[in-house]
């Protein structure tokens, strides 16, 4: 053998030892795909328990959603419609809440929310969202709106329902109209034809009879009573004005919670412990678990709370640490108390499974379920 051969034959041997075949490569991480969603809710006068269940089940449908692996990237926008005191102009609709990820803000606005009785244009709400927002323009993205209402869908002079169906086809978006009222009422029907215009689910609840179903739970007291505990292990961190808001606003809505029983602030403690509940804006801990790297000694005095300003640059970096491990401590608790809490009210819940007047949050999640599969989003039982 020559000895460019013999070296041509060594290079080889180099190239196959180092260079794994493809079989041993390492199985790529999927990656975490959008859900944005959108709801759309009457706030006419008739419509306070739809309202007062949007309130109530939030919590729930963010966790169903927090059990998806990878953990989504979810974005909520908030429309309402049909209030006196919203312009003519603009249909009697309102954009309240661009997409974000602050499910604090998200929670602060539907307890504004007060019902004052007008006309509901359910496509002027529909097709405003779906053109306006910023959706994401992964193509793997879950775009869903829901709109909820009580009167006929088709009241609406200038915005007809076709024309927002295909827009909201044209973007990859899907609304999934609520009808909130009898089964049989003659109302419903421009609902369901809307659904089928969309490519969306129809639902129909009893706005004035089930559309709040709470199960409470042996767990929930537990729970609840970590609230004010997980709340003390955020250190606020930004300028002054904005962390002391975050931090106020966070307190405010345990608060706001805690006035709608046991089984709410149980959620929303649990929501709390999930991936989803995201404050690395103004959170010193988030921003931590974010990014194991962060030098705490070098954040700038003026951001820092007052609390951390007397400590020393060393004695920061410990307080830190200390409220993660304090924090995920009280996220394990949280979570298995949460596992058996869940299992309790599926028991329940399928004792209701035929109730044909299934309440708002029964409507959501079996809508998003259904929807999230067809983009190859599993959300567990």
């Amino acid at each position: 053998m020559s000895r460019v051969a013999f070296a041509g034959s060594m290079l080889l041997a180099v190239i196959f030892l180092v260079v794994p075949s493809r079989g041993d490569d390492p199985p790529a991480k999927p990656k975490a795909k959008d859900i944005d969603l959108v709801l759309c809710l009457d706030i006419s006068g008739s419509m306070e328990h739809l309202i007062d269940s949007a309130k109530q089940k939030l919590w729930d449908i963010v966790n169903d959603l927090a059990k998806v692996k990878p953990t989504p990237n979810l974005r909520v926008a908030l429309y309402s419609y049909g209030a006196t005191n919203y312009e003519q102009a603009k249909g009697w609709v309102k954009k309240d809440l661009d997409f974000v990820d602050d499910l604090d803000l998200v929670f602060k606005k539907l307890f504004e929310y007060r019902t004052n009785g007008g006309d509901e244009y359910v496509g002027r709400v529909c097709r405003d969202a779906v053109r306006d927002l910023k959706w994401s323009q992964a193509k793997d993205a879950l775009k869903i709106v829901f709109v909820c209402g009580n009167e006929p869908a088709t009241q609406d002079p200038l915005v007809k329902l076709p024309e927002v169906a295909a827009l909201a086809k044209k973007h990859g978006v899907l609304i999934n109209p609520i009808y909130c009222g009898g089964a049989d009422d003659s109302d419903g029907r421009g609902w369901r034809e809307f659904a089928l215009m969309t490519g969306g689910r129809y639902a129909n609840i009893d706005a004035s009879r089930n559309v709040r179903v709470v199960v409470n739970t042996p767990f929930d007291k537990d729970i609840a009573a970590l609230a004010d505990k997980v709340n003390a292990t955020y250190v606020p961190v930004g300028k002054k004005e904005f962390r002391d808001g975050k931090a106020k606003d966070q307190k405010a809505q345990t608060e706001n919670s805690r006035q709608l029983g046991g089984a709410n602030l149980a959620a929303r403690v649990a929501t709390q412990a999930s991936a989803l509940y995201k404050n690395s804006a103004w959170c010193l801990v988030d921003k931590l678990r974010e990014d194991p790297k962060l030098d705490i000694t070098k954040i700038p005095e003026a951001e820092l709370s007052d609390e951390l300003k007397k400590l020393k640059p060393a004695e920061r970096v410990e307080y830190v640490q200390k409220k993660l491990q304090e924090r995920l401590a009280i996220q394990k608790q949280v979570t298995e108390l949460n596992t058996k809490r869940e299992a309790y009210i599926r028991t329940e819940m399928q004792k209701q499974a035929n109730d044909p007047t299934r309440g708002l949050d029964r409507a959501l999640r079996e809508t998003l379920r259904v929807q999230a599969e067809s983009k190859g989003i599993q959300i567990p039982e």
